[in-house]
C-alpha cells in the first residue's frame, strides 16, 4: 500500500473472506496483502489471518481480524455513487444477499455489519437541485424508500408520480 492514511476496518474473524467478496463486488476493488498472526493473541492463534490490506473502489483499506469487542456501526460507511438503476440494484442486492439488511434512504450492511450507502447521481442531483422545492421533493421520495428508485426520484423531482 502506498498511502500513509488508510481505513481500518474491524472483523471477527472474517477479514480475509469480506475483502474478497468486496473484490467480487465492486470494481477497481483487490486484496493486496493477507498477513498471518507470528504469533497467538487474544482472539486468535500463530498463523491465522491478522489483517488483510485491499482496496475499494480506489480506498486504501486495512481489515484487522480484532475478535468480537467492537462490532461494525452505521458511524461508518462507505458511500458509492451509481450511474444507473441497474447498478444500484447490482451493488445493493449483492451486499444484502447472503446475510445483509436493507435499511433506508439507500443504506444498507453487509453480512459483517458494515455500512453502505448506495447512491445514485440521480439522488445527489436531486437534493441539490436548484429548485428548493424539487429538491424537497426528492428528499421526500428518498425519505419512503430502502434502495434508492431513480425513476421514483425523478418523478418527484418534476413533480410527477413515478
Amino acid at each position: 500500500m502506498s498511502a500513509k492514511n488508510r481505513v481500518c476496518l474491524w472483523y471477527d474473524g472474517a477479514a480475509e473472506e469480506a475483502a474478497n467478496f468486496y473484490a467480487s463486488v465492486f470494481p477497481d476493488t483487490h486484496v493486496t496483502r493477507v498477513v498471518q498472526s507470528p504469533t497467538d493473541y487474544p482472539d486468535g492463534k500463530t498463523g491465522d489471518v491478522i489483517t488483510v490490506e485491499f482496496t475499494v473502489m480506489g480506498i486504501e483499506c486495512i481489515a484487522l481480524n480484532g475478535g468480537p469487542t467492537f462490532p461494525q456501526s452505521e458511524a461508518f460507511s462507505f458511500q458509492v455513487e451509481t450511474s444507473t438503476q441497474e447498478e444500484t440494484d447490482r451493488y445493493w442486492n449483492a451486499i444484502v444477499a447472503g446475510g445483509g439488511a436493507e435499511s433506508m434512504c439507500g443504506w444498507c450492511k453487509d453480512k459483517w455489519g458494515l455500512s453502505w450507502q448506495i447512491t445514485p447521481k440521480a439522488l445527489s442531483d436531486a437534493l441539490t437541485h436548484p429548485d428548493r422545492a424539487a429538491a424537497k421533493r426528492g428528499m421526500e421520495a428518498m425519505m419512503t424508500m430502502r434502495k434508492i428508485d431513480i425513476a421514483a426520484i425523478e418523478a418527484a423531482v418534476a413533480g410527477a408520480s413515478a
